[in-house]
This record gives structure tokens, sequence and C-alpha cells, in this order.
């Protein structure tokens, strides 16, 4: 970690590196600060659209030249986007580190948008519309964010709508890039086998084109949540719940991390112990915490039966509530040690390095050693995570979406005001 070093760019970009020695192969990628609650109505589904298009040429390199040209030194490509953000990303050996710079910021800087491609390009997001909306245990989260930030960028899908992606067309994709891929919003970030000042040298070189000022909003995120439940014929109700989380930037993000576990994190969990081991009334059933800039949820998800959604519903309603109250020393230094080995068996593989790092320099400015991490874990008591428990769980309006034979679950009046 003492190696890990950032330089920023004339144009404002920054450079991140964190050789690991013994390696043969580095993660190198660039990390976009902009995803889809930075799109208007409108706009919403562009980020994707625009990273599938990344790929499908540029001035310089044709669609299968892009795939053939890392593929031929046996390296990969690929490229995701979230709410807030946007990320390409290669994976290739030591010395074919310039290459994959070189395609990164070809793909960035130079993607023609053909009209050809971008309708070909539709066709195959729409599909993969479909796919998730056919995936229950999928679509549910887009359900469960959608009723959390009604009406507001946050709250809607990341892969758009099939009308509004058919609708997108080359100025649109092209001006939205121009508009937020923008140097001081892109990271380029290495882990492995990698030198800094050579890689300086090539951004210095390969990304000098990147405009450095741009239009670019972000709406911010005001949890409502409310109620969504869709009958459906499948086997099993999936049930998601939602509260007002936290932040990045909040001072209880550690002991949101702490709460995360201890409720849902594992097989010692007290949901996992309760609702399926001593109850049996599900397979699956697990917590996650979602945090942004400005805002965040707790949630929880389960997967039950349609008798037993009422009493699964109601169960998991009585351990969130009772948390605040019944928590011993043994549970959270248990979570604690699960959470820090977590986080290090995270940092092990190079590619997660990158990521982490990237995300740190946008976030908070700068890079989080472990060891600090590790302390803001350990600096948490007791009384920390009953607190928050008290401020998660009591006088707030919860988030319920349930997808299946949902008829005898609760009415959402009844359940939500268990929590008030």
């Amino acid at each position: 970690m003492t190696d890990v070093k950032v330089t920023t760019l004339k144009n404002g970009m920054r450079v991140i590196t964190d050789p690991m020695p013994g390696l043969g192969t580095s993660a190198v990628g660039v990390w976009v600060d902009t995803g889809a609650r930075h799109e208007t109505a409108a706009e919403h589904g562009i980020s994707h659209v625009l990273e599938h298009m990344a790929f499908k040429g540029t001035e310089r390199r044709s669609a299968l030249q892009i795939a053939e040209v890392i593929e031929s030194v046996g390296g990969h490509l690929n490229a995701y986007t979230s709410r807030d953000q946007t990320a390409y990303y290669a994976r290739v050996l030591q010395d074919d580190v310039p290459l994959a710079v070189d395609i990164l910021s070809d793909i960035l800087q130079n993607s023609i948008f053909d009209e050809q491609e971008i309708a070909r390009e539709k066709e195959v997001i729409v599909q993969e519309i479909g796919q998730t909306f056919d995936t229950p245990d999928d679509i549910i989260f887009d359900y469960l964010q959608e009723t959390s930030y009604p009406d507001q960028p946050l709250g809607r899908s990341i892969l758009g709508t099939v009308a509004q992606v058919r609708g997108f067309d080359r100025a649109m994709i092209a001006g939205y890039m121009k508009r937020h891929y923008l140097a001081p919003r892109m990271v380029l970030s290495a882990s492995g086998a990698v030198d800094h000042e050579a890689l300086v040298r090539l951004a210095e070189d390969a990304f000098s084109g990147l405009a450095r000022e741009g239009d670019v909003a972000m709406e911010p995120g005001i949890y409502h949540g409310g109620d969504y439940r869709e009958e459906r014929a499948l086997e099993q109700v999936h049930y998601a719940l939602s509260v007002p989380g936290v932040s990045y930037l909040d001072d209880d993000y550690y002991a949101m991390q702490i709460l995360v576990g201890l409720l849902g994190g594992g097989m010692s969990s007290r949901l996992f112990q309760e609702i399926r081991e001593r109850r049996g009334l599900c397979y699956s059933v697990f917590t996650f915490a979602s945090s942004f800039m400005d805002s965040g949820t707790f949630s929880v998800y389960a997967g039950t039966g349609e008798e037993q959604i009422r009493e699964l519903s109601e169960v998991l309603t009585d351990e969130l509530l009772r948390v605040s109250e019944d928590l011993d020393g043994a549970e959270i230094a248990r979570t604690k040690a699960q959470l820090k080995a977590s986080l290090l068996m995270g940092m092990e593989g190079p590619a997660a390095r990158a990521e982490v790092h990237a995300r740190q320099l946008q976030i908070y400015g700068r890079i989080l050693p472990p060891a600090e991490i590790s302390e803001s874990i350990d600096a948490i008591g007791l009384q920390d995570v009953k607190n928050l428990a008290g401020r998660l769980f009591f006088g707030v309006t919860p988030t319920i979406a349930a997808l299946g034979p949902v008829r005898n679950l609760a009415p959402f009046e009844r359940i939500a005001a268990r929590f008030n």
C-alpha cells in the first residue's frame, strides 16, 4: 500500500498505480465519475448505451479489431455502468500495458458511433432489458430502487426502457459523452505489474485530447419509500425491504457495514439463523447496503413460498427492530473480524485493487490505507451500532418490493406502521 502513487495530469485526469511484486500481469482501467443518475429523464439509459457503443468502432479500429487486438495478446477488455460511475478496464500481461492504455484512450476519445452499429447494439440492449425482466431475483432490486427514489434519476433503472433505448441517436450519445467524459472526472487506475512513471507518460500522450470542462449536473437523491408489489406466476415470492441508509461520507458508514454483516452477511447472521435455520422459511436471505455521495439505503432480500411470505415478512421486521436493544460485544467482535477479513481478501487481486483505488479517489479525494480502514472498523463500539440501528429502523418509512404470488403479504400500511 505504501507504493501506491497518484499523479494529476495537466488536463486534470488522475493516474493511480499500485505495483504488486511477483505478478506478471496488470489490471488497468478508466473509471468515469458519471453514471445513470447523471441522466435527464430524456436520457434514461444512455450511460449504458454509451458504454456498449464505446466498443463498436473508432477512427482507428473497427469493432472486430478492438476485440482482436486485445485478445491476440491474451488479454481481455470489459466495462460496466452503475448509477454513479462507468468503468472500462483491461487485464493484460505486463508488456502489453501500453496496448491496453492505447485501446482505452481510443474508445474513450475516438469512438465514431456509426449509425448502423448503434441500430444493432440498441437491439442487443433491448434483449438485455428483456432478460432482466425475466429474472425476478434481478429485476426486484430495480423495483426496490425505483420505489425508494421515485421520479428522480437515482431511482431509475440503469438499462433504461425499451422505448427510450430505441430512441437514442448518434447526436444524443456523442453529446452525452462530450458533456460528461471530462478529464477531471476520470481516473486511470492500474494494479499488478505496473510502473508509475511509465504509466503517467503513456497517459499524458494518450489522454491529452480529453476536455477539462463540461455540463455535468447531478440531481440530489431524496429517499421517499413506499410499496411495489406485482402478482406474477412464479414458484416463489421475491421480497425486498429497504430503509434510509447512509452515504459514503457519513460518520456511520462503517457501523452500517457491521450492521449489514451481523444481520444478514453470512451463515451465522441473525436473519439466516432465525429465518432459514430455525424456521425453514426460505433458502436465500441476505442484507446489503447501497451508498452514494448524498444518500443510501439499508436493504434485505428473501425468496420464499406463497404460504410463508406473511410469516417471513413479520419475522424479518422483528429482527430488524430488536437489534438496537439486543446486541452483545461478542457478536460485534465476530462481525468486525468478518468485515476486515472480507476487505483484505477482496484486495488480493489486481483488478479489485485498481477498482477500489479509483473509487476511493473519486469519493474521498485520496487513497485509504487498509490499516486506516481497519482502525475505523475497530473504533466502532457496541453503542455505535445500537444507535445506528435505532436511527435506521425507527421513525422511518420503509420501501417494500414484492414479486410473485404476493396475495398473502400483509398490506403495506401494516408493515410500515411497525417502523413508526
